[in-house]
């Protein structure tokens, strides 16, 4: 397995950091970044080869591979999206198809947690191909956050797994909260890629949570793995970016 980070967004509610740079190397903690976070993290887990999707100022991603390599033990390999400054992330994603095969540990660019998440949900994955039950898809759900109208929720069915996954729901509908990070079996990698294809072909600006959403609508499986109470922000904008520098400093 190897691990996969999606950082071809502009992240324009970030500037002026990001009017040079893109939404993953903005400073979070001194001079490391989310994506030096999420690389750590792929470390602390046994992973030593990751790719990054890039786009948005990929030249800043290129001009920094080499230290990144060098310093998290990971070796990389740049995925370019030909289209991060004018569609939405399900065709970032797709992008990557080529590597789905592999078996992916899949973590948003911009989103700051620790690498508790990725061993709960390397466990959790191992745990059910040892019950039998080889999942294609496994999700990290926050469960115990408080929920409102941005964040991406998650409806589960205890058996089914599951069956909802959006922003345009009732926050008291939902099971949780999906905070962007996945693991992509090998087994999934043909029915994933064409999920991803039909949802950015219907409208580029989805997302590839609207990826998933399609696979479930086929009747694939799709299983969760909730994550514990874990500090975590998803950085969108300024206010997030303070909290994510509050608790980035404390992993």
């Amino acid at each position: 397995m190897i691990g996969l980070v999606l950082a071809a967004g502009a992240g324009r509610r970030l500037r002026p950091y990001t009017d040079t740079l893109p939404k993953a190397l903005v400073p979070v903690d001194g001079e490391k970044t989310v994506l030096d976070l999420t690389l750590g993290n792929f470390a602390e887990v046994g992973l030593r080869e990751a790719a990054i999707v890039v786009g948005y100022r990929k030249e800043a991603v290129y001009e920094r591979q080499e230290a990144l390599e060098q310093k998290y033990g990971v070796k990389l390999t740049l995925v370019e999206n030909d289209k991060a400054e004018e569609w939405n992330n399900a065709y970032s994603l797709w992008c990557a198809r080529e590597l789905f095969a592999e078996g992916l540990l899949l973590a948003n660019g911009d989103t700051v947690h620790p690498a508790s998440v990725q061993r709960t949900m390397l466990d959790g994955y191992d745990r059910l191909i040892a019950e039998g039950r080889a999942p294609g898809i496994l999700l990290a759900l926050d469960t115990h956050k408080k929920l409102a109208d941005e964040e991406m929720k998650v409806i589960v069915d205890p058996v089914k797994g599951m069956q909802r996954i959006t922003k345009l729901m009732d926050p008291a509908e939902a099971t949780g909260e999906y905070i962007g990070v996945t693991v992509i079996s090998p087994a999934a990698a043909e029915d994933l890629a064409d999920a991803l294809r039909t949802t950015y072909e219907r409208d580029p600006q989805l997302y590839y949570e609207d990826g998933y959403q399609e696979m479930a609508d086929r009747g694939l499986r799709i299983d969760v793995q909730p994550i514990g109470e874990v500090s975590w922000v998803e950085v969108d904008n300024h206010e997030d970016l303070a909290k994510a520098r509050e608790i980035a400093c404390q992993y």
